[in-house]
């Protein structure tokens, strides 16, 4: 199908910029949640012991706070690589499941526009794109739409992470312990978790997973955690097969 309005030059420019500013916006409600974490995230890196530089480094190559709190405490005590790469994966495992629903999305890009979409990805980004967004455009400029909210967003994402993660790096020594950064960190982790679960199957997810971290709390190397995930996906995937095969023969 052309373009129905070929004599209006840079409208579809303009469309663009529009909704990139929009999906800046829709990251504002959930920007302070966010930043508390991220602050959380970049002190707790600090405090795990390494210096301001790795910090710094750190927070602006590595965009996954679940995977560096838990790899950065093995990375400091020397824990075996292997483990270290095994826990960032399960704890990054999600990103998975999400890449495989935006496929669809994003599949006429080229390679290296899709590696900075998958880069950019987070929770929230994906939870607020898929529910503007909940199946791929039509058409050529329907996905190019969508693309530009999807850049917005998650530009706004990190942007909002970043800051807070680097002012918690750089101010780790200057904020006073008893301010209770670690419980204001779990708070707003919290409140991101709960904002994810919209469905049964996430509930019994979340379920499973807290369960399994909590029982499997004193094994080393923090291996409570991708246990509790791969819990947690499993346990899903076996939902998923029991709860179809009932309903075909109700």
């Amino acid at each position: 199908m052309s373009d129905p309005t070929p004599h209006v030059p840079g409208l579809r420019w303009h469309a663009r910029q529009v909704l990139f500013a929009k999906g800046l916006r829709d990251v504002l409600p959930v920007a302070p949640g966010l930043m508390a974490w991220g602050l959380t995230t970049g002190v707790a890196l600090t405090t795990f012991g390494l210096s301001l530089p790795e910090a710094l480094l750190m927070t602006l190559v590595v965009f996954a706070g679940s995977a560096q709190l838990a790899a950065t405490p093995l990375i400091m005590v020397g824990a075996p690589l292997w483990v270290v790469w095994v826990t960032s994966a399960c704890v990054a495992l999600r990103f998975v499941v999400f890449s495989a629903h935006l496929r669809p999305y994003f599949q006429g890009l080229p390679l290296r526009q899709r590696v900075v979409c998958a880069y950019f990805m987070g929770d929230l980004s994906y939870v607020v794109f898929t529910r503007r967004y909940p199946q791929p455009g039509a058409s050529a400029q329907a996905r190019t739409e969508q693309h530009s909210y999807w850049f917005g967003n998650t530009c706004g994402n990190w942007l909002a992470w970043t800051s807070a993660c680097l002012t918690g790096v750089v101010f780790a020594n200057a904020i006073p312990s008893h301010w209770g950064l670690a419980f204001a960190g779990i708070l707003a982790l919290s409140a991101i978790a709960g904002s994810l679960l919209h469905n049964a199957m996430r509930v019994v997810a979340a379920a499973v997973a807290a369960g399994v971290a909590i029982m499997a709390y004193h094994l080393p190397y923090k291996l409570n955690i991708p246990l509790a995930i791969v819990a947690a996906v499993a346990v899903c995937l076996l939902v998923e097969r029991v709860w179809p095969r009932r309903a075909n023969t109700a």
